[in-house]
């Protein structure tokens, strides 16, 4: 079973948190931090999941969703939005651009890993 996921995500700090939660849990973790290595990335790996910041320095996640589903080597994986955009139409933007599904941040680490399997069960290492 592929137990990767890849972080698209520029902040340190959120990228440390959730690779520790992930780990923990049996998860690989990769990362990128701006928008087009993200989407490299996701070509090579070919992660089980694609947790996805919105705000990226170089192109914006919304626009890595809709590239990732329009490559066939990408477009079945889940894209969970994780992100602090929370206004209203923001998860509807998640969504029509792409994503599987959406987390605000800041995340909850009590809940943030069962967040994610329940989003994409069919990437869980547990299932």
């Amino acid at each position: 079973m592929n137990r990767s996921i890849l972080i698209i995500e520029d902040n340190a700090e959120n990228r440390y948190l959730a690779t520790y939660l992930l780990e923990a849990s049996g998860w690989n973790v990769s990362h990128a931090a701006e928008g087009v290595e993200g989407i490299a990335a996701a070509r090579k790996l070919r992660p089980a999941i694609i947790l996805l910041d919105i705000q990226l320095p170089d192109i914006n996640g919304y626009e890595v969703a809709r590239r990732l589903r329009a490559d066939p080597a990408t477009m079945s994986i889940p894209i969970l939005a994780v992100t602090s955009h929370a206004m209203a139409g923001d998860r509807q933007a998640a969504l029509a651009a792409g994503c599987s599904g959406y987390i605000e941040k800041p995340i909850d680490p009590a809940t943030f890993v069962a967040d994610i399997e329940g989003l994409a069960p069919e990437a869980s290492p547990s299932r």
